[in-house]
């Protein structure tokens, strides 16, 4: 399992419990808006590792979104929740295949 994936299903897993609505609120607010620039950092280097690996990029973008618009209270429920969803389904995709040159 490459890097890149075990970062996404860290990273799915903790947007999925910021969108949780009283709880991921109540974190966010509680540590002053620090998890949301932590995940924006988590989120950049998960999308630059799967652009090395060549691996879909779709939920590390959302989550970039997410982490730049979360402070707004129902907005940022939903953008965690649909990064959180992205997230996994690329990790659950498993890593692309190395492409083999033909001799």
């Amino acid at each position: 399992m490459s890097a890149a994936r075990i970062l996404k299903w860290v990273t799915g897993g903790l947007e999925a419990i910021l969108g949780i609505p009283i709880l991921g609120g109540a974190i966010i607010i509680s540590l002053l808006w620090i998890p949301l620039a932590v995940m924006l950092a988590l989120h950049i280097v998960t999308l630059i590792l799967t652009l090395q690996s060549k691996g879909p990029t779709r939920g590390s973008i959302l989550g970039i979104i997410a982490s730049s618009i979360g402070w707004i209270p129902g907005v940022g429920m939903v953008m965690h929740i649909l990064a959180a969803t992205f997230l996994m389904i690329d990790a659950a995709k498993g890593d692309p295949e190395p492409e083999v040159e033909a001799a």
